[in-house]
This record gives C-alpha cells, structure tokens and sequence, in this order.
C-alpha cells in the first residue's frame, strides 16, 4: 500500500505541472483508471481527494477565488450568495465543470430540482466521469419521485466509482423500494 501510493504521487508529480487545473488536467485518465481498481479504502479516498482537488482548481486566480468563496459560502449554508457567486463564476468561466457542479448542488439544496439538473447536465457534457455529479443526479432524481432515473444515475456514478459508499447504499434502498411497490 505504501509503495502504491508512493508510486501514484510520483506518477502524479512526475508529470509537467498545469497551471490550469479542471476537468481537462492530463491526471484525470490514469486517476479514474486507478479508482476503478483501488484495493481498499484508504486508496479510494485519496483517489477521490486528488481528482476533487484538480476539478476545483483553476489557475486564473479571480476564478479560483470565486471557486473558494462560493464554497465557503455554500458550507456556511449561505445559498443565495453562494448562487450568486457560482453564477458569476459560470458567466466569467462556461467551460469551468466544477462551477456548474457546485451551481447544481446549490440549486439541489434550494430545490429547485430542474435547474439542478440542468446544471447537472452541463457538468456531465464537459466532465463525462464526474462521479459527484452524477450522483447528485440521482439524488435529483429521487427527490422528484423519478425512482427508475435516479437508479440509472447511481449505477453510472458506480461505473465511475465503484466505491461510493452513499451511492450504493442509494442504490440498494430504491432497489428494496422498487421491488416492494411493483408486486
């Protein structure tokens, strides 16, 4: 375990440094290759944190400030200024996939579950593997009662990120659901 992760941050800072980290970073590949097959855990979570960390930098600093106090905002349960951020950073940065995954887990919190999922979409059409965002789709999904579309959504975000522990368990209790009120 040690010389796997030893092995993967040098792999990671062996190659040239980007200053625009996103959705576009060159270590997404070979970060999704490995969490498809993470042995434990502990492998798992830093995998996760890694490709977190690169979705949410952005090397123009005015961006990455928005990034950061839309966050703070967000985890201060602050939506509407949150929104309003997240908005200016989507009209200052379009092709930004973390800004309308973070614009779509707001609008999520404020149900207003069809801006949710637009913004949903839009991440998923610039970061195809975006595991977050595709489970926030399914989350999307079963507020709305569209029970057979949020299992659809969990079983992608699964085939992203096997280890999603949330997911699954999502997965499971509307599995459970369904087969009790289709007999």
């Amino acid at each position: 375990m040690k010389n796997y992760w030893l092995l993967l941050t040098s792999f990671i800072f062996a190659l040239p440094l980007r200053t625009h980290a996103d959705q576009l970073d060159p270590r997404l590949d070979e970060l999704f290759q490995q969490l498809l097959t993470a042995e434990n855990p502990t492998q798992t979570v830093q995998l996760e944190t890694l490709i977190w960390q690169i979705w949410v930098a952005n090397d123009n600093p005015e961006f990455a400030a928005l990034m950061q106090s839309g966050i703070d905002l967000m985890n201060n349960n602050e939506l509407s200024a949150a929104l309003q951020n997240f908005n200016h950073l989507i009209d200052l940065a379009p092709d930004f996939a973390e800004a309308w995954n973070k614009r779509a887990t707001i609008n999520f919190l404020l149900q207003d579950y069809p801006a949710s999922e637009a913004d949903i979409a839009r991440t998923l059409a610039l970061e195809p593997f975006h595991f977050g965002a595709l489970s926030g789709l399914g989350l999307v999904y079963m507020a709305q009662g569209k029970y057979r579309q949020a299992q659809n959504a969990f079983q992608a975000a699964l085939e992203v990120n096997p280890s999603m522990l949330g997911v699954k368990n999502n997965l499971q209790m509307l599995d459970d659901y369904l087969r009790k009120t289709s007999i």
